[in-house]
């Protein structure tokens, strides 16, 4: 496959009418969503001084979205997809606004700003399989890596703009503004998820393996290519969460909100600049092992970080990291679409969610807790060395992951399949 082939699928991929909408309400909910995280984030540094707060930002979350993550796949794949897209974005623009509310009160406490945040997490809760399954289900599977690659791109690109115009905004006019902003955002995200088609339910296949509350979590439990690399993530990116305190990071540097805008989006500027590599080249034939290194590189590169004391370099070695995740992201996302049967996708994606969950939010509160106990540097560091070492771990007990290949099937085109080497 040439870079001018992967060029006209990535056409191909914008060519779906539905498929651009949802792009651009990913986009613009992305860009709401970090900017409302490091706004938060900031306002909770700012009350409390301490790490732990931080990470108790997270953990809130993840409580909610974990919660109630099966139950929500159950519902996606049972409902028209883009009725619960809407749904969820609107109770996040109430969010937006409860927030802008609380902001202007002298007696604020960081309790209330936590209630939210758990709303917040309930929403996404549903809002996470709806969202994977419609793009699953309007895209090709020959398509579908650039697909992948495509939606990466939306959210790296909203995770970039988002912190650094929400830490401008906040250093400016304080949290006022920025929520006043990531609520007339999400709105337009709104707005996209209403020119999308619906997506009803996939039909019945009439396979009783695909039926039933805890038939995601069964499915993943038992495809150990996918649970191999949900599990590779999770405990990488739990041990390497290092964005949850990196207002602490910010302050140590002394370049305020804003700096801390710049360090919350340099590891998206790395991963846009790896998506927008890889839309233009052939997929990773040996994926497995791109995986491996990929994760690896991210654990390398969060140490270097934490014994750098230069903001410009912090903020290429974050880049760097984000370039390593981007990898992990699409090969992840590829997996796990070229395994899943269709009725099956909203709660196998809940699964996914809560592997990720697991990692994104209770990492944060990992990084805060560690943070605290043995110190800010010291903490990023073991985190790092923990990622390379479930590298290792993976590497040495799932050789079907290892020996993982993407095939591409010229004579059934709307097929293409990743195989595990002889």
């Amino acid at each position: 496959m040439t870079s001018r082939h992967g060029f006209a699928e990535a056409l191909d991929v914008l060519r779906i009418r539905d498929y651009r909408y949802f792009l651009c309400s990913r986009f613009f909910a992305t860009l709401a969503t970090q900017m409302q995280t490091l706004v938060i984030s900031w306002q909770i540094y700012q009350l409390t001084r301490d790490p732990l707060a931080l990470g108790l930002i997270g953990l809130v979350e993840a409580v909610v979205f974990i919660g109630f993550a099966l139950y929500a796949g159950h519902m996606s794949d049972g409902h028209e997809k883009r009725r619960i897209i809407l749904v969820t974005q609107a109770v996040m623009a109430g969010c937006a606004v409860a927030l802008l509310a609380l902001s202007g009160r002298q007696d604020l406490r960081p309790a209330w700003i936590y209630g939210i945040v758990a709303v917040t997490g309930l929403a996404r809760s549903f809002m996470w399989p709806a969202s994977f399954s419609y793009s699953e289900l309007k895209v090709p599977k020959a398509i579908y890596s650039r697909a992948a690659t495509m939606n990466s791109t939306a959210w790296e690109v909203g995770s970039i703009a988002g912190p650094a115009v929400g830490g401008i905004l906040y250093a400016w006019k304080g949290p006022r503004l920025a929520y006043t902003v990531i609520m007339i955002l999400t709105v337009a995200a709104m707005c996209f998820s209403g020119l999308m088609g619906p997506q009803p339910p996939a039909p019945d296949s009439g396979d009783h393996s695909t039926k039933g509350f805890w038939s995601g979590v069964r499915f993943v439990f038992s495809q150990p290519i996918i649970l191999s690399a949900l599990s590779l993530d999770m405990f990488a990116v739990f041990f390497g969460g290092v964005y949850a305190i990196l207002p602490i990071f910010a302050d140590r540097l002394r370049v305020g909100a804003r700096g801390l805008g710049w360090l919350r989006a340099a590891p998206s500027a790395g991963a846009i600049v790896m998506a927008i590599y890889q839309a233009y080249r052939p997929p990773f034939a040996r994926v497995g092992r791109t995986l491996l290194a990929a994760v690896g590189c991210f654990g390398a590169s969060l140490i270097a970080f934490a014994l750098s004391k230069s903001f410009w370099l912090c903020c290429t070695l974050l880049a760097l990291s984000g370039m390593a995740d981007n990898i992990s992201v699409v090969v992840r996302a590829s997996i796990v679409q070229a395994y899943t049967p269709n009725p099956l996708r909203g709660r196998v994606s809940s699964v996914n969610g809560i592997f990720i969950g697991s990692s994104n939010e209770i990492g944060a509160f990992e990084s805060g807790l560690a943070a605290k106990l043995l110190g800010t540097v010291p903490s990023v560091i073991f985190g790092g060395v923990m990622t390379l070492f479930t590298v290792g771990i993976v590497l040495w007990a799932s050789p079907a992951l290892r020996q993982m290949r993407w095939e591409r099937r010229p004579s059934a085109p709307d097929t293409g399949s990743v195989s595990v080497e002889a």
